[in-house]
């Protein structure tokens, strides 16, 4: 039995520049910009939503399958990947293709441009699910392209496997036709605050209506932690107060939702599950990229008892 996660894997080169962008570009000549940021630090980091999934679940023990689209570039990715353990049957390289890549550069104050190229990712179409030969138990069908989101999400429905709609920054290319139609067949929505207000003018699908469309929505909150609609019930999960200085956000959801997958994986009640999310997320966070933290059970089960003052469910 699989966990599937469904998605992009992107490289992510990140520059910081140690000055203002508003000190270098002329706000009445922007129709001609042409300039140049001196970026001392950069760091190129392994991402994408279904990798940055995947990595923390091999980190709970599993053997996740992801279901991606990748370009020739891929290998340095690929072999990480599988140290890790996770299972690249279905990472499909395409030829003549780059990995998806995103380039930001930030300035002191926090300001951000970016620049994000598809590549591969607009042919992962090329997986199906029915190319699965074993069961899958769960899945999470993440930001990966338009048509590859839509194909893959009415192929788990078709095939009875539940499934987490995790439309993140896909939301926006969604027509509200079409997230409606995957609200019906999802089995769990995953969304963030900002991402619920866009379902409400979207899709016209308020917070207290989605919730009555799917076994459980969450809905993570930042620093206010998350809520969790299930069984006529508002599961309330507190933050997770780390001992250790959070140092890049990057990632965060993605290590959260990690958390769910394992939890309705193993059966476990809604109030534990949101719980051991918010503990791995909260983990994550202490370390820069989506993909460079670590912890183990022994880990886990301080951090829980720590945050939430009782005894380590596990």
């Amino acid at each position: 039995m699989s966990i599937l996660v469904c998605g992009a894997l992107a490289y992510d080169t990140l520059f910081h520049f140690e000055d203002r962008f508003d000190n270098h570009i002329l706000p009445d000549q922007l129709h001609k910009i042409s300039t140049t940021f001196k970026v001392p630090t950069m760091r190129r980091e392994f991402g994408g939503p279904a990798g940055n999934i995947a990595y923390s679940l091999c980190l709970l023990g599993e053997t996740p399958l992801v279901m991606g689209a990748v370009g020739e570039d891929f290998e340095p990715y690929r072999q990480h990947l599988k140290r890790a353990g996770v299972d690249d049957r279905f990472i499909r390289t395409i030829r003549g293709q780059y990995t998806s890549q995103c380039f930001g550069i930030a300035d002191k104050d926090g300001n951000q441009l970016m620049a994000f190229h598809p590549g591969a990712m607009d042919h992962a179409t090329v997986n199906h699910i029915a190319d699965v030969p074993e069961r899958v138990e769960v899945a999470i069908v993440s930001p990966g392209g338009h048509a590859a989101f839509l194909q893959h999400t009415r192929e788990l429905h078709a095939a009875g496997i539940p499934f987490i709609f995790d439309p993140g920054q896909e939301l926006p290319l969604l027509s509200r036709a079409e997230l409606n139609e995957i609200v019906e067949l999802a089995t769990y929505v995953a969304i963030n605050d900002y991402e619920s207000e866009l379902m409400r003018e979207r899709a016209g699908l308020p917070v207290e209506v989605l919730a009555g469309k799917v076994e459980a929505l969450i809905v993570t909150r930042g620093s206010k932690g998350a809520e969790i609609y299930a069984d006529d019930t508002i599961h309330l999960i507190p933050r997770v107060q780390m001992p250790i200085k959070p140092i890049d956000p990057m990632g965060c959801g993605d290590a959260f939702r990690a958390g769910l997958l394992y939890g309705i994986r193993q059966g476990l009640d809604w109030k534990t599950t949101g719980r051991l999310a918010n503990v791995i997320g909260a983990i994550k966070v202490t370390s820069h990229g989506p993909q460079n933290h670590f912890f183990d059970w022994e880990k886990l089960r301080a951090l829980y008892e720590q945050a939430y003052n009782e005894p380590w469910p596990l």
